[in-house]
């Protein structure tokens, strides 16, 4: 199942335990409605934000106990209560969504990090919880691998999410590499960009390699699944190298050697 910033990488696979599956397609069903009603069309943003603050609602009813009224998320309500979800992490993912639907600016990797704990980190936190293991070094980890991932797939979507209105490239970066954000637009690849995305999956890739420890330690299934996760986002950073940050006409996916590349290199991690 794919989801939004998770396309390239396998989500309630076969390799996660069947008890699992359903809540798992829920959490990441409500990551990909909100992630769609802020990205995909062409609506004002006001209309956006009033989407996202319906699903705000349906989380206090779910809050409170009961089921929502909207009969859309009864399923998502009935794994948070049968699992024990913190509603509070689903309400992150939505702030993030907010920020996406207001066209955020980041001025640092402090910002961008701190859009990352709101936009990625609470889905591997969320998925801890149901397997029953939300310790904080645990959540550390994951939140590693999280972060990765997202970092990985802006840089995979410099050009997608630009045509949005979107740049999550901190503005610290272009005057770091000495880039103007202009060439964005004109799809402009000399020396300075290359090397200013060069270092963007370099950062990705060090979030990535930090989070490896977990799938150690959650081990079995999942402890797989997480490993193809990371090599996904692994791969996909070392191609976006391999363009040398051309992703405009470029832009890196996962093939079926990928994948059996990716295995490979699971059985090693």
């Amino acid at each position: 199942m794919g989801v939004g910033h998770y396309e390239n990488f396998p989500v309630a696979s076969l390799l996660v335990p069947p008890r699992w599956r359903a809540a798992i397609r829920e959490i990441y069903r409500f990551a990909r409605t909100a992630d769609d009603i802020a990205d995909e069309g062409d609506a004002p943003a006001a209309q956006r934000l009033e989407a996202l603050g319906h699903l705000r609602a349906v989380l206090r009813e779910i809050e409170a106990g009961g089921d929502p009224r909207d009969d859309a998320w009864v399923p998502l309500a009935r794994q948070i209560r049968a699992h024990q979800l913190p509603t509070g992490l689903f309400g992150d993912l939505l702030s993030a969504f907010e920020q996406d639907a207001r066209g955020a600016v980041y001025r640092d990797y402090e910002d961008l990090f701190a859009y990352c704990r709101l936009s990625a980190n609470p889905v591997g936190r969320l998925l801890l919880a149901l397997y029953g293991r939300p310790d904080a070094k645990l959540q550390a980890w994951s939140d590693g691998v999280c972060t990765g991932l997202q970092l990985v797939n802006m840089w995979q979507d410099i050009a997608v999410d630009h045509a949005k209105g979107r740049i999550y490239l901190p503005q610290s970066e272009f005057v770091r590499f000495g880039v103007d954000p202009r060439q964005i637009a004109r799809a402009q690849v000399g020396r300075a960009w290359r090397d200013l995305v060069c270092a963007q999956t370099a950062i990705a890739r060090a979030q990535l390699l930090s989070g490896r420890p977990l799938a150690r330690a959650l081990g079995g299934r999942i402890g797989w699944e997480l490993r193809l996760v990371i090599q996904g986002g692994l791969r996909i950073a070392a191609r976006i190298d391999a363009v040398h940050g051309d992703i405009f006409r470029h832009r890196p996916t996962l093939n079926g050697l990928d994948w059996l590349r990716m295995a490979a290199l699971a059985t090693a991690m």
